[in-house]
C-alpha cells in the first residue's frame, strides 16, 4: 500500500513540475514556445506567389525556376506597409524539404492592382522537384 501511495505522490509531483514548466512558456510575434498569440500582418490582402519565367536546361534536363513573383491581386491593394520588411521565400520539394531559399527586403510595392516584387534565388531549381512555395514577410 505504501508503494502505491508513494508512486501516486511521485506522479503528482512530476505532473505538477511539467505543468509549471509549460505554463512558463509563451508565444509572441518574436518568439516561439507553447501558447497562442495574435501576430499582426503588414497587409490583410491575399498575396499570390508564382514562378517567374521558366528556363529550359539541357543539363537538368528540364525546366528550372530561378525567380518567384509575389503579387497582390486585390482590387484595392493595401500593402505598402510591407515595404522595408524582411522576407524569406522557400521552394519546397517532397515531404516539405527545402530545396532553395532566398531572403531579402520587400521594396517597390505600391497600392495599385497587380503590384508585385520578384525574389531571385542563387541557384536555379528543377521545376519538376518543386511541390510548394513558402513565403514569410515580417519585421
Amino acid at each position: 500500500m505504501k508503494r502505491i501511495i508513494g508512486a501516486a505522490a511521485a506522479g503528482v509531483i512530476a505532473f505538477g513540475g511539467v505543468y509549471a514548466l509549460a505554463a512558463g512558456l509563451s508565444v509572441t510575434s518574436n518568439t516561439l514556445g507553447a501558447g497562442t498569440s495574435v501576430v499582426a500582418s503588414c497587409t490583410t490582402d491575399t498575396l499570390t506567389a508564382t514562378y517567374g519565367t521558366l528556363t529550359y536546361s539541357s543539363t537538368v534536363p528540364g525546366y528550372t525556376v530561378s525567380t518567384v513573383v509575389i503579387k497582390d491581386n486585390t482590387a484595392s491593394p493595401s500593402w505598402t506597409t510591407c515595404n522595408s520588411l524582411a522576407y524569406r521565400v522557400t521552394l519546397e520539394g517532397a515531404s516539405n524539404v527545402s530545396l532553395e531559399e532566398a531572403t531579402g527586403t520587400v521594396s517597390g510595392v505600391t497600392n495599385t492592382t497587380g503590384s508585385s516584387f520578384t525574389v531571385t534565388f542563387g541557384t536555379a531549381e528543377s521545376a519538376s522537384l518543386i511541390t510548394g512555395i513558402a513565403v514569410v514577410i515580417g519585421g
